[in-house]
């Protein structure tokens, strides 16, 4: 894992728990505040999964090159 997917995951799931607390509250900002951090969360980790697969590319690549 990635400094993104894990960043990803912790916003993933603090919006759960704020989503949850403004449903149990009755508060809809914080439901929606909550629901755009899962969002971004999520937005996140794929952005984490894209850079672990580029950077799997290259050394894929470069190992390539070096067996030659």
């Amino acid at each position: 894992m990635n400094k993104n997917q894990i960043k990803g995951t912790v916003k993933d799931l603090a919006g759960k728990v704020q989503e949850g607390a403004g449903k149990l509250v009755g508060n809809k900002e914080q439901e929606a505040k909550g629901i755009h951090k899962q969002v971004t969360g999520k937005a996140e980790v794929r952005l984490g999964d894209a850079k672990e697969r580029v950077q799997d590319a290259v050394n894929a690549a470069k190992d390539a090159v070096h067996q030659r």
